[in-house]
């Protein structure tokens, strides 16, 4: 898909994968719109993407969980209004807390774990929305009581690659970036050879970046 050239490449090409599937969770998939109030629980890249998505979609109240210090304070930067560390309270408690007791309009779980699904399921206002964007492994299953599923009404939804459509999306998300309404640089917490990518793989195990960027001479 091409984009402007002025653009620098190093940051609209996180528009290939993981940024886009954040912003289109929020932005596509979960439809957030003006006033809404957004959680998002897990904040690596994907998950900040879609904290950015949520702000740019103009969500008033923006709720980012994780149990890392470091990426709640990304978060902070890309627009969340409030953290959540979850190894110090209930994130379900805690959303409901931060909207008034309703719970959120749209929550969006980037993590992809039974236990953090369960989290967004319940942490949604009646008649919201939970995007399922983290990917979970074969083996993973979840159970709800049936009657939850009927009585909260909304809708629960996967997100794939952000229900992205490259040739709409990729111009426009460009054109913002170019703008300074989207900070894509951002995400790029390093630029790396080739021969550096196993010790970039290290880092982003231990959570140290968001992205490492590749860049070929």
């Amino acid at each position: 898909t091409k984009v402007d050239p002025a653009a620098r490449p190093a940051a609209v090409g996180l528009l290939g994968c993981g940024v886009m599937a954040g912003l289109g969770a929020a932005m596509n998939t979960g439809g957030v719109t003006r006033g809404d109030s957004v959680a998002v629980i897990g904040c690596g890249g994907v998950g900040d993407a879609a904290v950015a998505g949520a702000a740019l979609a103009g969500a008033t109240t923006i709720i980012a969980i994780d149990t890392d210090a470091r990426k709640l304070d990304w978060a902070r930067k890309f627009g969340a209004t409030h953290t959540v560390d979850a190894t110090a309270e209930d994130p379900v408690e805690a959303i409901r807390a931060a909207t008034g007791g309703f719970g959120a309009d749209v929550v969006i779980d980037a993590v992809g774990r039974p236990e953090t699904w369960k989290q967004a399921f319940y942490a949604r206002d009646l008649a919201g929305t939970v995007v399922l964007v983290g990917v979970p492994t074969p083996e993973m299953t979840v159970e709800v009581p049936l009657l939850d599923v009927f009585g909260r009404g909304g809708a629960l939804k996967s997100s794939w690659y952000g229900d992205c459509l490259p040739s709409r999306d990729f111009p426009m998300l460009t054109e913002l970036y170019l703008q300074g309404r989207l900070d894509l640089d951002a995400f790029v917490t390093e630029e790396i050879a080739l021969d550096q990518v196993e010790q970039a793989f290290a880092r982003m195990h231990h959570g140290d970046v968001l992205r490492s960027v590749v860049v070929l001479p």
